[in-house]
């Protein structure tokens, strides 16, 4: 696919944006989604589990997606993968009861699978190891633990369709985290007399096929892509997914860049990105909540964050921030991406304009300190230099920090109400 623009990068991603949006409509608005990996990892209890789902319910979140652990033999990532059925171990009333308190607080229900990919320790691999996608010498070395599962076999292919279809009409799943966590090392397929086959074309092809009979199958259903975070996000999976999860890192300074790029080509209502803890999983790096949250509002946001073990006063500023990005949907997930030319490369302005250019929100941003005292003034990208703009700063992502002087406009005593510039507005904490 290719594309060009006279306007830059930012307008060469809104011809793909715009080609995203209408070949495949998606049901809007995305709703806002809480995933429990971060939260709880591998121990799922019903009791803090529930905890998170009522402090979800009272933040504001829209859907539930009870991530990996939930499956037979599943207490870490070593054993497990590829047996869809219930552990009744940790559910020994199945996931009815987690379920129903999702749906009496008003959630929909999602769960995470990784249906391409198995465990060694598993029932499935125990009673059919010629499943596996492996060349006739056997299986090489795993990654993260498991292999890959050769879905291009009819009754594997069965198996899985079976298998997940059986619980998406059990807990009418309105949402799967499709995950794949592993490249495909030894894609062959096991031959005869004519030796080995390759099998990647194949195995992408059952894997179309299998998203495709599923949605068939369940028309309300949606499936977020995930493999490792953002390895599987190209035309064929955007053809028949709804979301994608961007990356595994929910650190934003790294955030800020994977998103800036990402939306290069994919837009940013399909970019999933979570509001995580002030430690990040991934970098140990410690932030503060508001540039947290600012990150997530230009994506498909989210949180990934153990509820229950947050403040009443990060409950609250949750609840602001929700409220502020979900009644704001129809700006952030169909205008136009638009980013400032800086040549502080620590420094970010980005925002996103309303197709009629009367309505924007922008963020300014800093990774990391800069050469200089200050940036030099920048004007907002995509305005309309012949319009009148009043420039307010939210306070649903907490208090303004502002290095050096306060911009004037930021000081007058009719802040809160905003200040009116003619195109050409200075840059600031919008």
């Amino acid at each position: 696919m290719f594309t060009w623009s006279d306007t830059g990068l930012d307008g060469l991603a809104d011809r793909f944006h715009r080609r995203a949006r209408t070949r495949r409509p998606r049901r809007a608005p995305q709703p806002l989604v809480l995933n429990t990996w971060e939260a709880v990892y591998f121990d799922h209890d019903l009791g803090r589990l529930g905890e998170i789902v009522d402090r979800a319910a009272r933040v504001g979140v829209e859907r539930i997606v009870l991530d990996d652990g939930w499956f037979r033999g599943r207490r870490d990532d070593t054993a497990g993968l590829g047996d869809w059925q219930i552990e009744a171990d940790v559910w020994p009333d199945g996931l009815e009861p987690f379920v129903a308190r999702v749906r009496e607080a008003g959630m929909q229900f999602g769960l995470w699978f990784e249906p391409e990919m198995v465990n060694l320790d598993s029932d499935l691999a125990r009673l059919h190891p010629e499943w596996l996608l492996a060349p006739s010498a056997g299986v090489g070395a795993s990654f993260r633990n498991q292999y890959v599962l050769d879905v291009a076999r009819p009754d594997a292919y069965a198996y899985l369709v079976e298998s997940i279809s059986k619980l998406v009409e059990r807990y009418a799943i309105d949402y799967i985290k499709w995950d794949h966590n592993r490249e495909l090392h030894e894609a062959v397929v096991r031959g005869g007399a004519d030796g080995d086959r390759p099998g990647v074309r194949r195995q992408t092809l059952a894997l179309y096929a299998l998203l495709d009979e599923l949605r068939e199958r369940h028309p309300g259903l949606e499936i977020e892509s995930c493999a490792s975070g953002g390895g599987r996000v190209d035309l064929g999976i955007l053809e028949r997914t709804d979301r994608v999860w961007t990356s595994d890192c929910n650190d934003p300074v790294e955030r800020q860049q994977i998103q800036r790029w990402s939306e290069l080509l994919v837009p940013p209502e399909l970019l999933g990105s979570h509001v995580g803890a002030a430690r990040a999983h991934t970098t140990n790096r410690v932030t503060d909540l508001s540039f947290r949250l600012l990150t997530t509002a230009f994506a498909a946001p989210g949180i990934e964050w153990d509820l229950g073990a947050c403040t009443d006063e990060e409950l609250e500023r949750l609840a602001s921030w929700a409220a502020f990005v979900t009644s704001r949907r129809p700006l952030l997930h169909g205008g136009v991406r638009v980013h400032a030319d800086l040549a502080d490369d620590q420094a970010l302005l980005h925002g996103t304009v309303s197709d009629d250019g009367a309505h924007a929100l922008f963020a300014w941003v800093r990774l990391a300190s800069s050469a200089g005292p200050q940036a030099a003034r920048v004007p907002f990208p995509g305005l309309d230099r012949g319009r009148d703009y009043v420039v307010r700063v939210p306070d649903a992502f907490g208090p303004v920090a502002v290095h050096g002087q306060e911009p004037g406009w930021l000081a007058r005593p009719a802040a809160p109400t905003g200040s009116a510039c003619r195109g050409r507005c200075s840059p600031g904490p919008v």
